[in-house]
Parts: C-alpha cells; sequence; structure tokens
C-alpha cells in the first residue's frame, strides 16, 4: 500500500495550517515560511465559494479568522477576495497553492460539501494528483470525495477507518436465521464474504491514519503498520511530545510549530528538507 505522496523520507513533517505559530493560519505568508524552512508538507483546509472557487480556509464562517460576518459557501470569490485573514492576510486560492510550489505535497482536510466538486478539476489543471493527501472528519464526505475523483489518490483514514484500525474491523455481516431456519444452538448460520481490514483499506485508498497525539499509542502505531499504515499525529506543538511520538515510530507529525519540529527532527538527523530546484 504505497503512494507518491508518502514516498518521501521519514519521518515526515507537516506545517499545520501552513505553520500557524509564525504566521496568520492558512494564509500565503504562513504557506511561505514553511517552505522556505525547508518543508516539504503543508496541511491546510478546502472550502469553496458560492460559485465554485477553492480557497485554503478552515472555518466555515468568516468570525475567528477575518472578524466579519459571512460564510464561505455563501460568499462569491469576489467578496471572499476583499476578506483578510487577522486583518492583514488574503486568503489563498487551492489552485495558486498548488501552482507556485510544484515540488510541495498537500494535506487537504475537505471541511464542507461544496468543496468536493471542483477540486478534481483544480487537481487535473495542475497535475497534483500525486502531490494531495484527502482527509475529512466526515466519513461520507470523504466516500463523496473518493467518488467525485474518479481516480486513486491518496487518502487518510475517515474517524470510522480509524475506529477499525484502532478496534478492528469491518467484522462481516452473518446471515441471520430467517423463519423456520435453525437459531441458535443449531446449526450456525453461514457467513457471508467477509473482507479482510487490509483489503477493506485498499479498496478505499486508504493510505495513511492522522490521528490525536493521545490516541498513538506505541499499540495503534504497531497496529496501523501491520495495516501497511503511516500514523501522522496532530497537532504536536511541544518539542518533549515529539520527540516521545518520534521514538514511538511515529511517521509523520503536523505542528504548528514549524522551527521547533525542524529542529526536534535535525539534532535527531531525521531532516529532510525541501531541495530547491
Amino acid at each position: 500500500m504505497t503512494t507518491a505522496f508518502l514516498d518521501a523520507p521519514g519521518p515526515l513533517a507537516f506545517a499545520h495550517r501552513g505553520g500557524a505559530a509564525h504566521a496568520p493560519e492558512n494564509s500565503w505568508r504562513a504557506f511561505e515560511h514553511a517552505v522556505g524552512l525547508g518543508y516539504r508538507y503543508l496541511e491546510t483546509d478546502l472550502h469553496a465559494t458560492s460559485d465554485g472557487v477553492l480557497v485554503t480556509f478552515h472555518d466555515k464562517t468568516l468570525t475567528r479568522v477575518c472578524g466579519q460576518d459571512g460564510r464561505v459557501r455563501r460568499l462569491s470569490s469576489a467578496d471572499l477576495a476583499t476578506a483578510r485573514i487577522n486583518g492583514t492576510e488574503p486568503i489563498p486560492l487551492l489552485e495558486d497553492l498548488l501552482t507556485a510550489w510544484p515540488d510541495v505535497r498537500f494535506n487537504l482536510d475537505v471541511k464542507d460539501a461544496p468543496a468536493i466538486a471542483p477540486l478534481p478539476e483544480v487537481l487535473r489543471r495542475t497535475n497534483a494528483w500525486d502531490r494531495v493527501c484527502l482527509v475529512s472528519f466526515s466519513a461520507s464526505r470523504l466516500r463523496a470525495t473518493r467518488r467525485a475523483l474518479g481516480r486513486p489518490v491518496c487518502m487518510a483514514a475517515s474517524p470510522l477507518g480509524t475506529a477499525m484500525v484502532r478496534f478492528g474491523g469491518p467484522r462481516g455481516r452473518h446471515d441471520r436465521p430467517g423463519p423456520g431456519q435453525p437459531g441458535p444452538g443449531r446449526q450456525a448460520a453461514r457467513p457471508r464474504q467477509q473482507w479482510p481490514l487490509t483489503d477493506w483499506l485498499a479498496r478505499n485508498g486508504v493510505r495513511c491514519v492522522q490521528v490525536p497525539a493521545s490516541v498513538a499509542t506505541a499499540p495503534f502505531i504497531h497496529r496501523a503498520h501491520a495495516l501497511g499504515l503511516q500514523v501522522h499525529a496532530w497537532t504536536v506543538n511541544d518539542r518533549p511530545t515529539m520527540e516521545r511520538l518520534l521514538d514511538l515510530g511515529v511517521d509523520g507529525i503536523m505542528t504548528d510549530e514549524t522551527v521547533a519540529l525542524r529542529e526536534v527532527l535535525t539534532t535527531r538527523n531525521q531532516w529532510h528538507p525541501r531541495i530547491w530546484s
């Protein structure tokens, strides 16, 4: 279970929302800072405007980040162009980011259903199929995204998939005795076909699990690795936790503190920076 998105030397260092400790979250200034540090992987969020333009923005509304009213999906791209993150930074377009750094990889959290339809065309125009990994906290939204793409793309597990990795499953369905059929204590009903978890994950395009640091325990990491999956922990902003997770064998860390994570990895001889062309 490999994909080009994950083929860089590990552990993978993700700049969460571009590296929100050093610049306003999901802003051009944050992304540029992370790329300048040598980050190969940027994590961000997707919403679509009312006219189908994909923007890298976390919240459904502008209230917290931009200090003004407005729901992203109900605003046109022209309306959104006047909004400013923290009062100073324009909201980036996904296509512009993919074009600006054609060697950088993007972990994309699909935050709302309207972001699904425009995504395949943006990835086609930028030829970014192998440079993205898609995730969502909604299993149904992730399924819809997979169907819309119509071709294999790296996917992180949904919460349902993560629970299956953590606790085991899917367990398959079993025929229940119908009227006149043997019941409990008699001849057991024959089970329907059951898919091993590895097959289920592969059929759904899952190549990694991305979980809070508290979930990334040694048993969880061991189980994920046995299934051929990478484990990426978020959002890790203190050095002791970074060190602990790396000692446990996580395959990637997402952080707002991009300078700190680079220093930790450098000290461990595990920093693999992007190479400028």
